[in-house]
């Protein structure tokens, strides 16, 4: 029987102090627990890919962070300050973005009123100009490639739109956006958009929790890979981890057609004496 891989030690980071820290987390809904005993650390100008099987408690653990839920037990700090997120709103006004899989963009409206929808500046008297200017140096900061933020989202890719939603996350100027699943459903030049996306949001300095299933978007972007498995800690490791030493992690199980797959090309590579 073949040993379960051991995962890859992360490197020490900085002594600086994490942007969002998480021990002992934990959330049951009634008898059924969702999460145990969590422990996460996120620094500034970081990518920490969130990943595991369906079922592994990521999607509660954004929604956590996220404010949707509030933790059983354990404590969230966000910037060396113990914090209690209350609804979404207290999580936004933290410096908690969330971006969520469906991106709740409205198709029939433009960019603009997209990236302000429910934050208008001046509501009565809506201040179009105002808006499409920061619009603009948004998508900007993020080399974003919109032909015009007039047009309705409708008419935008799959990348774009991501864009736009990001872009709307950082209206609020936060200090962690949160992207679950944010390459699902694209295709080959549009993951690739959003990848280049998330290095740009890396490289303004903000950490960045990624969910993801795709393991190559999560080693092109993450700097670190935290595997969650029945709603525990299963390892943290490094972008270069191999395919057998996540799907081990992931599953739980050493013996799969990534480990046997992985043990015939050694065997068939080993020259015969």
């Amino acid at each position: 029987m073949t040993n379960q891989p051991k995962p890859t030690t992360a490197p020490a980071q900085s002594k600086r102090e994490p942007v969002l820290s998480l021990r002992g987390v934990s959330k049951r809904f009634g008898a059924v627990a969702a999460l145990t005993d969590i422990d996460l650390d996120v620094h500034a100008g970081e990518v920490v890919a969130l990943v595991g099987d369906n079922g592994a408690g990521k999607s509660t653990l954004v929604k956590i962070l996220s404010g949707v839920h509030q933790p059983t037990s354990g404590t969230m700090s966000f910037c060396g300050q113990e914090v209690v997120l209350d609804d979404p709103g207290a999580s936004l006004e933290l410096g908690i973005a969330t971006v969520f899989q469906d991106l709740a963009l409205c198709e029939n409206l433009d960019v603009v009123a997209n990236i302000f929808l429910g934050r208008e500046m001046s509501p009565l008297a809506l201040n179009e100009v105002d808006m499409e200017v920061k619009s603009w140096q948004l998508l900007n900061e993020l080399s974003a490639r919109i032909p015009s933020v007039r047009i309705p989202v409708a008419s935008l890719s799959g990348g774009q739109r991501q864009t736009v939603a990001i872009a709307r996350s950082l209206l609020s100027a936060p200090k962690l956006i949160l992207l679950d699943e944010p390459t699902a459903a694209l295709g080959v030049a549009q993951t690739a958009e959003v990848l280049d996306l998330i290095e740009r949001v890396r490289a303004k300095g903000l950490g960045v929790v990624m969910i993801s299933h795709n393991m190559e978007d999560v080693r092109a972007v993450a700097d670190r890979i935290v595997v969650l498995r029945l709603g525990k800690n299963n390892g943290v490791f490094l972008p270069d981890a191999s395919n057998q030493e996540l799907v081990s992690a992931i599953t739980g199980a050493s013996d799969n057609s990534v480990s046997r797959r992985s043990n015939r090309r050694q065997t068939a590579s080993t020259p015969t004496a």
